[in-house]
């Protein structure tokens, strides 16, 4: 563990000297900087709510995630750490959701923005979830080599996402390349997000999220409840802690809470 612990620390390292070098003025960027440059979308709050999308505004719907979010940022300020992989060990676990709620829960806190990476290149679902025209390809800018902001939007002044329309057949290769790793740095580095969601592959599946997750700080398993074994919640644990620092598992499609568990303060 130690030496996985002193290379991911060493990966850090040479990552945020490489930012630095590739824009060391970033800290002095006024509001008219690259982050407002962005193209600016809005979203039907009545389709994210259809989609279970609802830590959007404040309220008891979004206080798991708002609590998740707390328990986040406490973990990346006091480790130095922006970038946060999202995965499960399965297929339907609800991990997109969970991604892009905690995404706008944590747009909402002062000055914190934040960028959604959807990286779960075979099935591709954010677009659906927030209810937008599949007008928007990544991982095709990814392959290309080139660079486009056109593929990053921006939602309000705090949160912005890089989503795609169409699925790909093996992206184990695009997320291990090298180039892959350095157009993430530079678009980190002119962009300046505080924490960076990755939105993975499920660990059980395929060898895609195993591919890049040497590119990120630590992770978050969601498994589901009724649906995930024990046995794939620890099969997917070990190896996403051989990879990288796992913060927790989240818990979801809780269906049978108990009465005093779902009770929240008054509005």
């Amino acid at each position: 563990m130690e030496r996985i612990q002193s290379a991911l620390a060493k990966a850090r390292a040479a990552r945020d000297r490489k930012m630095q070098v590739a824009n060391p003025g970033a800290k002095t960027q006024t509001e008219s900087g690259p982050w407002q440059d962005l193209a600016e979308i809005r979203l039907d709050p009545k389709v994210l709510e259809r989609n279970r999308v609802v830590a959007h505004h404040p309220g008891q719907s979004a206080a798991s995630f708002d609590l998740m979010r707390t328990n986040l940022i406490r973990a990346l300020r006091t480790n130095g750490w922006s970038r946060v992989a999202i995965t499960s060990p399965t297929q339907g676990c609800g991990k997109s959701t969970v991604a892009l709620n905690l995404a706008l829960s944590l747009a909402r806190m002062a000055d914190t923005r934040v960028l959604l990476v959807e990286l779960d290149l075979r099935h591709p679902s954010m677009l659906s979830l927030m209810g937008l025209p599949p007008n928007q390809d990544f991982a095709g800018m990814l392959a290309s080599g080139r660079l486009d902001y056109g593929q990053i939007r921006r939602v309000g002044p705090h949160l912005a996402f890089a989503v795609n329309s169409r699925p790909l057949e093996s992206p184990a290769e695009l997320l291990s390349a090298a180039r892959t790793a350095d157009m993430i740095d530079e678009i980190e580095a002119k962009l300046r997000p505080d924490v960076v969601i990755f939105d993975m592959s499920p660990m059980l599946a395929n060898d895609d999220a195993i591919a890049f997750l040497d590119q990120v700080d630590c992770a978050l398993m969601v498994a589901a409840a009724d649906e995930t074994t024990v046995t794939e919640v620890d099969r997917c644990g070990k190896d996403l802690a051989k990879r990288t620092q796992v913060l927790g598992v989240v818990l979801n499609k809780c269906r049978h809470m108990e009465q005093e568990e779902s009770r929240a303060y008054p509005e």
